[in-house]
């Protein structure tokens, strides 16, 4: 009768089918560690650079640096449980080295080991710092009204939907939709854009936020890669009367509430009812509801109200309105109409 031996490890003698797992883990480079890595960053924005492509960093740089050590270390396919422990110190301002200890289990035989990888901070102006520093523009939106420069409430409007459009495509990855300029001229309010597609969706908000009409005035300026290249400029036209104006028509004062195509949709001051009437018919501007004053209210008689001058504290009479009931010792804004001398009741 043949008696079969036990099967042993070749290596150290141990019972074992084949090697057994402490002499192949013994045996088995189960992790290596770049002895470098590289971190391309824009000194201007922080933006960093991954292969070809930037993108905006959203950690801190004690966060980069513990991803940046982590992606140089590689452990084998085999590794199960690894933990790794970080230290790091920056010897130079473009140098930062990373300790680290790595554990793991290996064929169920736990391992551990050391390395250290030097991480190189390198600083490269991004595709959009370098457009911006460079001038690089795609188009320009100018906004302007007719017959007159639009009011600091327009031009503030405007300048909140530019900045708000820039924001949002950015933080959808466009990096290079941005407002390089915002400037206001003796007309109105010009926005340099990197993106055409971007000056297109700031002109048409501003135009549907504020009533005006959008034309696009489109310039070659060049070929590249066969395709033409057009900067443009996106004309947002206010039109002369803006929302809340308060204007003139036939000796009676109107709100206007929606403008478009010339025509004026006005609320009545005097008896509270909608009217339509062409920009022509007004006669002249008093002034916004914006801007009116509060007043108070001294006392009620028959279809007189008494308002105190908020300026003089004088009294003042106005024709009450079937629209607005105001109560004594209550407020009311009003806008002063200096050519005609006296107040008008809008709110």
């Amino acid at each position: 009768m043949v008696e079969i031996l036990p099967s042993v490890c070749p290596r150290c003698g141990k019972e074992s089918v084949g090697l057994c797992n402490e002499c192949r883990a013994a045996e088995t480079t189960w992790f290596i560690c770049d002895p470098r890595v590289e971190s391309i960053y824009c000194p201007v924005c922080g933006s960093q650079k991954h292969g070809k492509t930037w993108s905006d960093t959203v950690v801190d740089r004690e966060t980069l640096i513990q991803q940046l050590a982590l992606s140089a270390v590689h452990l084998h396919a085999d590794v199960r449980g690894s933990e790794i422990a970080i230290s790091s110190r920056d010897p130079s301002p473009n140098r930062t080295v990373a300790d680290m200890t790595v554990s793991g289990t290996l064929y169920g035989v736990p391992v551990s080991g050391e390395c250290t990888t030097k991480i190189v901070w390198r600083k490269e102006q991004c595709d959009r710092c370098n457009r911006i520093s460079g001038g690089y523009y795609e188009g320009i939106v100018q906004v302007r009204a007719t017959g007159r420069r639009p009011s600091v409430r327009e031009l503030e409007i405007a300048t909140h939907i530019a900045e708000q459009t820039e924001n949002v495509l950015q933080e959808g990855g466009d990096r290079l939709s941005f407002v390089s300029k915002i400037e206001e001229t003796k007309d109105g309010l010009d926005v340099v854009v990197g993106s055409n597609p971007m000056g297109q969706v700031i002109a048409s908000d501003i135009a549907g936020a504020l009533g005006g009409r959008l034309t696009t005035h489109p310039k070659l300026v060049g070929e590249k890669d066969g395709k033409r290249l057009f900067r443009i400029t996106f004309l947002v036209r206010l039109p002369r009367y803006q929302k809340g104006d308060v204007v003139v028509q036939k000796g009676r004062y109107l709100e206007v509430r929606q403008t478009g195509h010339g025509q004026l949709q006005a609320f009545d001051l005097q008896d509270g009812t909608v009217r339509f009437i062409s920009e022509e018919e007004a006669e002249r501007l008093v002034g916004n509801v914006g801007d009116a004053e509060s007043a108070l209210v001294a006392y009620l008689y028959d279809d007189i109200i008494g308002i105190l001058d908020p300026k003089t504290q004088g009294a003042v009479e106005c024709r009450a309105v079937p629209w607005l009931h105001p109560e004594e010792g209550g407020t009311v804004l009003v806008l002063r109409d200096t050519e005609a001398g006296q107040f008008v009741l809008v709110g």
